[in-house]
């Protein structure tokens, strides 16, 4: 007699999310929050949100209200990470915990293990880089969390690039970019024509209507320096 197989799947993946990191008092942050918004467009539109409340401390009713807030503003919280679970009913989103230690609760059912041994893989690893060819069309989102993206071409007004490394850009960048989005402050933004709706590094960020509008129509870079982000002609 000969067994089947099930035919069922596990398999692991990467991908990015969206950290939003809600701060008191909450009616000012979602002011913020609103007028960001309206700066960026549609910019959370299919945007995976991971709610991190560690700066908040919330209550449960208070949590409850915050995630009603933001599904009003239709941005999709996935899982909420920096609170005790027992605040969490089953009509709000999962607990991800990011790495954070959240005091004892989180140890009460671990145990130490043996680490199993490390394979060598037979497959070399994702390259560091990614090259792209063409340019990138209004509507189109380009996510590479594993290092440098490279354009030869422009980025049109409504198109993204998110990259875990520097951003290049040869010709016109009319969309949004976010470089460093794995927490790589070093990560830069470098372009042939400036008139960018959002540039962002490690999470700061800022749009054509901050005090960029000098730049627009030039070559322009942008880097974090002590934690702001600064943006200038390239010479």
């Amino acid at each position: 007699m000969v067994g089947i197989c099930s035919q069922f799947r596990l398999v692991g993946r990467s991908y990015v999310l969206f950290v939003l990191t809600p701060e008191a008092p909450v009616a000012q942050w979602l002011n913020e929050l609103d007028a960001w918004v309206g700066r960026t467009g549609d910019f959370f539109h299919r945007k995976p949100i991971l709610l991190d409340l560690a700066r908040l401390s919330p209550g449960k009713r208070d949590l409850a209200a915050l995630v009603a807030d933001l599904k009003a503003r239709n941005i999709p919280v996935v899982g909420i990470d920096g609170v005790d679970s027992s605040l969490l009913d089953p009509a709000l989103p999962p607990m991800i915990n990011g790495g954070r230690d959240h005091g004892p609760a989180d140890r009460r059912d671990t145990a130490p293990v043996d680490a199993p041994p490390v394979a060598t893989p037979d497959t070399p690893p994702a390259p560091g880089s990614l090259l792209l060819n063409e340019p990138v069309r209004s509507g189109q989102s380009i996510v590479f969390e594993h290092g440098d993206v490279t354009v030869l071409g422009s980025v049109g007004s409504g198109a993204e690039i998110i990259a875990g490394g520097s951003i290049h850009i040869y010709g016109t960048l009319r969309g949004r970019v976010l470089a460093g989005v794995s927490g790589n402050s070093q990560a830069r933004i470098f372009c042939r024509n400036f008139e960018a709706e959002l540039v962002a590094i490690d999470g700061l960020y800022a749009t054509i209507n901050d005090a960029t509008a000098y730049l627009c129509g030039r070559p322009v870079q942008a880097w974090l320096d002590q934690g702001s982000l600064q943006m200038t002609e390239l010479v």
